[in-house]
C-alpha cells in the first residue's frame, strides 16, 4: 500500500515523478532502495506486464538515471546504448 512516506521517498530521486512513483508502487516497488535492488531492466518489465503500463525507453532511462542519482540525460553512451538494445529485445517477445 502506498503511503505518503514511500511517495516522497521515491519522488525525491531523479526522473521520477508523480506517474512513474505510481507505476513503482503498482509493481511493488515503494522505496529507493528496492529500485535499486531491483534494477532498471527488471522494473521496466515489471510495469511493462501490469496493466495500461505506458513503458517506453525513456521511462527505462528514466529508471537507470534515479537509480544511478543523475538525470538520464547524463547516462553514458554506452550504458544508453545497452538499454536500448534491452528495450528492443524486450519489445520483440
Amino acid at each position: 500500500m502506498a503511503t505518503s512516506k514511500n511517495i516522497k521517498n521515491l519522488s525525491v530521486l531523479p526522473n521520477i515523478g508523480k506517474t512513474l512513483v505510481e507505476k513503482l508502487i503498482k509493481v511493488g516497488i515503494t522505496n529507493a532502495q528496492e529500485l535499486k535492488e531491483t534494477g532498471s531492466e527488471k522494473t521496466i518489465l515489471k510495469i511493462a506486464a501490469s496493466k495500461d503500463s505506458g513503458a517506453c525507453i525513456n521511462m527505462l532511462y528514466a529508471l537507470e538515471g534515479a537509480i544511478q542519482g543523475i538525470r538520464w540525460h547524463h547516462l553514458s553512451n554506452e550504458r544508453k546504448l545497452d538499454l536500448k538494445e534491452f528495450y528492443r529485445s524486450m519489445s520483440m517477445k
